[in-house]
């Protein structure tokens, strides 16, 4: 049986083979708090916005590699990690990380950024830090 790697074990791995990283701040949307009236909501309870439109016209699959710029805050504003703010983009297998952005990045095409509000249930489930609600700003760079 596979193990999921969650979002956080892709990026310490990634950090562990970087130089250690110094991230500039990067401030929260205004609707970091909760997802606005207009943004598309699925069954599971993610909701998205996009900010950006793609130039791409294929969707990744869930069995995909994809190659992010990303940005993700707590639903009280405070940035918890960016691959913006490093300047290196991450690049990870869609089925190894939290379900949210498995579901919400094959809503994507290349070149588009999108906001990602998702719950608790497609994060971590209140497993480990951060909790609750998280956002992420997603700008999907390529698809493998």
């Amino acid at each position: 049986m596979r193990t999921v790697i969650t979002l956080a074990f892709v990026l310490i791995a990634a950090a562990a083979s970087a130089q250690p990283r110094t991230l500039k701040v990067i401030p929260p949307p205004a609707d970091v708090a909760a997802p606005p009236a207009d943004a598309e909501k699925t069954s599971s309870g993610l909701a998205s916005k996009v900010i950006t439109p793609g130039t791409g016209k294929t969707h990744p699959s869930k069995t995909d590699r994809v190659t992010v710029h990303y940005t993700g805050w707590t639903t009280d504003g405070k940035m918890f990690d960016s691959s913006v703010a490093s300047g290196q983009p991450l690049t990870f297998p869609l089925d190894r990380v939290i379900a949210g952005w498995t579901e919400g990045l094959q809503l994507m095409v290349t070149g588009e950024k999108r906001r990602l509000w998702i719950p608790e249930a497609l994060a971590y489930k209140g497993q480990r830090d951060p909790k609750g609600m998280l956002v992420f700003d997603v700008e999907l760079i390529k698809i493998q």
